[in-house]
């Protein structure tokens, strides 16, 4: 790949304040070491639709990256872009060589963008922004998310990681999905390590990696720890205006007791 050595960081990764799919895209950079920089659009100012932005990112969503010593390439799409980082990953900390398992990782990625992803979401839609209780429709990604997380923890139940002896893409692309839907989504009844063990198991290893602990802790400073939903941009006090009654108040009182950031690494 070609240099430019006029930009000070390999890349700028533009996304919003309450983005999701962006964690499994820092995650990577903080484990391989790549500068970057953050551009948090404003959503509020359309910037997403604008001009500008459009000119290189079609979809007009986040997230996005722009490698400037590759010119200026531009990526799109989360998965298509941890893949895309990964090819900076020259030791092959987190990629495998054997074609099998480099399908699998793919797989995975499939899976997580078309399962998990969007079942999680509508979960999280119709249980704090939707503009009517619509009981039906939670009990039914309710259901679909419990499916997934048995999907995870039954491959899970006699190896580590999701493809090969470690830690790949593939286990990095589902993690902050997970935590939300564990922590949030599944109601304070839910006991992740009784219900999935194995999924619980591997999950607690992931959350305990030390880049994604970094992660995790920077973006609570950007007061992503409310979880609003990320596809409105919307502002704390009109989350709190509209999100509803007990399954507010929870997420609210997690997300003060969570630790503050403590400083940068």
């Amino acid at each position: 790949m070609s240099a430019n050595t006029r930009s000070p960081y390999q890349f700028t990764v533009y996304n919003h304040e309450a983005g999701v799919n962006i964690w499994k895209i820092l995650i990577l950079l903080n484990e391989l070491g790549l500068t970057y920089k953050e551009y948090l659009l404003d959503f509020a100012k359309q910037e997403q639709k604008s001009d500008a932005y459009m000119s290189f990112m079609p979809n007009g969503r986040i997230p996005a990256i722009v490698d400037h010593w590759n010119n200026d390439k531009v990526v799109w799409e989360s998965n298509a872009i941890i893949k895309y980082i990964a090819r900076y990953d020259t030791e092959g900390r987190f990629t495998v060589t054997d074609p099998d398992q480099q399908t699998d990782i793919d797989t995975w990625l499939f899976f997580q963008a078309s399962h998990q992803g969007p079942y999680f979401g509508q979960l999280q839609w119709f249980s704090f922004y939707h503009e009517e209780d619509v009981p039906s429709a939670v009990t039914r990604y309710k259901e679909e998310t419990r499916r997934i997380l048995g999907v995870l923890d039954k491959v899970l139940k006699d190896k580590e990681w999701l493809v090969g002896d470690k830690c790949t893409l593939a286990d990095i692309a589902f993690i902050k999905c997970n935590e939300y839907a564990t922590r949030y989504l599944l109601g304070s009844d839910f006991d992740f390590a009784t219900e999935f063990p194995h999924a619980a198991r591997w999950h607690k290893a992931l959350m305990a990696r030390r880049a994604v602990s970094w992660v995790f802790k920077y973006k609570l400073e950007q007061d992503c720890g409310r979880e609003r939903q990320h596809v409105t941009g919307e502002t704390h006090s009109s989350y709190e205006a509209r999100a509803k009654g007990l399954q507010r108040n929870a997420i609210l009182a997690q997300a003060a007791a969570m630790p503050q950031m403590v400083g940068v690494v």
